[in-house]
């Protein structure tokens, strides 16, 4: 009777400590309040943007491929992987620490006294060592190799949801280049025109030097920036090679007009964030890692016991003459339990404790910068199509003032100064609707991200 009441107290004793007791996400996050409220925002615990798989997603062959070539070379991603196996090589020498330690040691000796026969003699000892885990201190610290498992993979996950994304950004940047070289070029011929015009005005009277030199300098200016949208697209390629683990070569690529990506559609209840996007999950696995290690600094206040046993066969047993052979077997169970050790227990499971404190922090802070990244990608994007609306129209009306202004030109009734003027006005409106396209492309392709799109 009483060692049942006493083995029930040590297992009240042990629970109320959380010794053997697994992790519990916390209760106190903000999941309920994480997307900002608005009426065009589809809150709903099923499909979501963040479901759909990059090859549906980026529906460009061509950029399908760079990013099946990132994802086979890119360093980051090979470095992740490499990690998640060294992981998994520490779990299973976890697991592996509930089994008892066997080690051989042979010996041999060979003894000769005053010139006497040698005497030769040998030993076979074999040891076992066997560490009972009675107070949870190897069950936690499996746990905790496999919360680190978890980290490393939700790490990857990450890097790989990254690498996707950061592809697709610059696959969209080099092609909003080549766009915006081709206005430029455009730009150029049209200002290229508004000179030798000018120049011929001012041969017969109609214009001054000082508007012709004005307008030089402006065409000047605009090579000038031409150059440098060629710098930057040649460096947005270098940096394109970079990222797929490649050389610097030329990126073949499609072009804006011909990208599509899907139109903004569920974006999830909050709570999906817990267990979709991976820095959320490896910020998770981190606290869970904490939670484990403070149960380990708990565990050492208590006893240790360890069985070991000695298996010995010899050739000797004393007698130097005969050499007679036997066996020779002991068993050893010790217990150790510490009672002064300098501080240094109570130490480590305050450092613990503010570890797990500081883990579940930034925990909390993920989870705060999930959503705030979540609803910007989601505001930049519907912004961005007001934007391209209202550029659209403008576009529309600037293409009716180049049709006009080339009837009134062939009647007489406007000068060929004022049709390059509505042609530059067109031109640089086309360049407003280009970047607003590129930003939204851009924000569904971070709003994909922030929800962990891409992970496998």
């Amino acid at each position: 009777m009483r060692k049942t009441i006493y083995i029930i107290m040590c297992g009240a004793l042990l629970s109320s400590c959380n010794i053997y007791r697994n992790y519990r996400r916390p209760e106190n996050l903000p999941t309920d309040s994480l997307y900002r409220a608005s009426e065009d925002i589809i809150i709903e615990d099923s499909l979501t943007l963040g479901d759909i798989p990059w090859q549906e997603m980026f529906r460009d062959t061509l950029l399908q491929n760079l990013i099946s070539c990132g994802l086979e070379n890119n360093t980051d991603m090979l470095v992740a992987l490499l990690q998640v196996n060294e992981a998994k090589a520490q779990l299973k020498a976890a697991k592996l620490s509930f089994l008892p330690s066997v080690t051989l040691s042979p010996q041999g000796t060979l003894t000769s006294t005053d010139g006497s026969k040698t005497v030769k003699t040998y030993e076979l000892p074999a040891q076992a060592s066997w560490e009972i885990d009675l107070f949870g201190s190897l069950r936690n610290a499996k746990k905790s190799t496999q919360a680190s498992l978890l980290e490393q993979k939700a790490y990857q996950q990450a890097v790989r949801s990254e690498l996707i994304a950061t592809i697709a950004n610059d696959y969209y940047s080099l092609l909003m280049l080549d766009e915006q070289i081709e206005i430029s070029q455009a730009t150029l011929n049209v200002w290229k025109e508004q000179v030798r015009t000018m120049e011929l005005r001012l041969k017969i009277g109609e214009e001054t030097e000082n508007a012709v030199t004005q307008d030089r300098a402006n065409l000047y200016e605009l090579e000038a920036t031409h150059n440098d949208l060629l710098r930057q697209q040649r460096k947005a390629e270098n940096t394109l090679c970079t990222l797929l683990g490649m050389t610097s070569h030329t990126v073949i690529r499609s072009n804006l007009a011909k990208q599509t990506l899907p139109k903004i559609i569920n974006i999830g209840i909050p709570l999906k964030l817990l267990s979709k996007r991976p820095d959320v999950i490896q910020a998770e696995m981190t606290l869970a890692n904490a939670y484990y290690t403070t149960n380990q600094a708990r565990s050492a206040f208590y006893p240790n016991l360890t069985l070991t046993g000695n298996a010995e066969w010899t050739n000797s047993l004393g007698q130097t003459v005969t050499n007679p052979g036997g066996w020779i077997l002991s068993t050893i169970a010790s217990l150790t339990q510490p009672i002064f050790n300098k501080g240094k227990l109570i130490a480590n499971l305050r450092v613990s404790k503010d570890e797990e404190q500081i883990a579940q922090l930034n925990y909390k802070q993920t989870l705060l910068d999930a959503g705030q990244e979540v609803n910007d990608a989601l505001y930049a994007a519907k912004s961005a199509q007001r934007s391209l609306d209202s550029h659209q129209k403008q576009c529309k009306e600037l293409e009716r003032t180049i049709q006009t202004s080339k009837a009134l030109y062939r009647t007489g009734n406007a000068t060929y100064l004022e049709l390059l003027t509505a042609q530059q006005s067109l031109l640089s409106a086309r360049v407003n609707v280009l970047s607003d396209k590129f930003t939204q492309l851009q924000s569904i392709i971070n709003l994909y991200n922030a929800l962990g799109g891409g992970s496998e």
